[in-house]
């Protein structure tokens, strides 16, 4: 399984706008082939921060999702409206047990 966390810090003006974005783009990446699962967060320490965590089958299925026309235009869409640059951190990760 591949988990991929990452962030994003809007500027004040525009963080609906990037929430709103944010949440059209996990719904959206929820139906792709191999998403487990695709979640967005407000940072409870910066509310104007978002954190995404996602998990995928693999990353055939990771690369594919980077691929589709939407995910490209969604973070081009969130450039302009961040206050810093983006985060993105991909892990190769195996379940050792579930508690």
């Amino acid at each position: 399984m591949i988990v991929v966390t990452g962030s994003v810090t809007a500027r004040e003006d525009s963080f609906d706008q990037v929430r709103q974005l944010s949440l059209e783009h996990v719904l959206r990446s929820r139906q792709e082939p191999g998403c487990i699962s695709h979640a967005v967060h407000v940072d409870c320490e910066d509310p104007v921060r978002l954190v995404f965590i996602e998990q995928w089958a693999d990353r055939a299925a990771l690369l594919a999702h980077f691929a589709v026309p939407a995910s490209r235009d969604f973070v081009r869409a969130l450039q302009p409206l961040a206050a810093s640059a983006t985060t993105l951190e991909l892990y190769d990760a195996t379940r050792l047990e579930k508690l």
